[in-house]
């Protein structure tokens, strides 16, 4: 009997945690995601915001607009009203492209998880880049670069 019990409490415990860890369903997901996987968790989503937020040193509004209800203090993560978040998907895009075509060298399968540029790589905390200690930056990488594609044809 004391066998029975501990094996339903045990198993109601594994049915509440699998359903307070589930992730929004597909029609539930975030809204005007256009870089950004579709089916991005929320827990990743918030590191890759943070992350950003961090690089540029800048808080969610900069990119994000206020509701169009005036009385809220709330953003419009959908909205696309900012044109800071438009040219964050631009660099978004960038970056992937120059990591999966440049700085791939291992062939990855999976090249948006390499991060060898960063909005940090540029930015340094900063809303625009310095252009001294970016050209810098570049200027490492493009040595890097150029190594590698040296080693490739020997």
């Amino acid at each position: 009997m004391k066998k029975w019990q501990i094996s339903i409490a045990l198993l109601a415990i594994i049915c509440i945690t699998m359903g307070a860890t589930t992730t929004k369903a597909p029609d539930e997901g975030f809204k005007n995601l256009q870089i950004l996987p579709k089916d991005i968790s929320e827990k990743e989503l918030h590191n890759v915001m943070r992350e950003y937020s961090l690089s540029l040193g800048v808080r969610c509004g900069f990119c994000h607009a206020r509701v169009a209800d005036s009385t809220k203090k709330e953003l419009d993560f959908a909205s696309d009203a900012k044109d800071e978040k438009k040219i964050a998907r631009h660099m978004m895009q960038m970056t992937a492209y120059l990591n999966s075509n440049y700085f791939n060298f291992n062939n990855s399968t999976k090249p948006d998880t390499i991060h060898m540029i960063m909005c940090y790589t540029c930015h340094r905390g900063t809303q625009q880049p310095d252009g001294k200690s970016s050209r810098a930056q570049l200027d490492t990488l493009m040595m890097k670069m150029q190594q590698q594609m040296h080693k490739k044809q020997q």
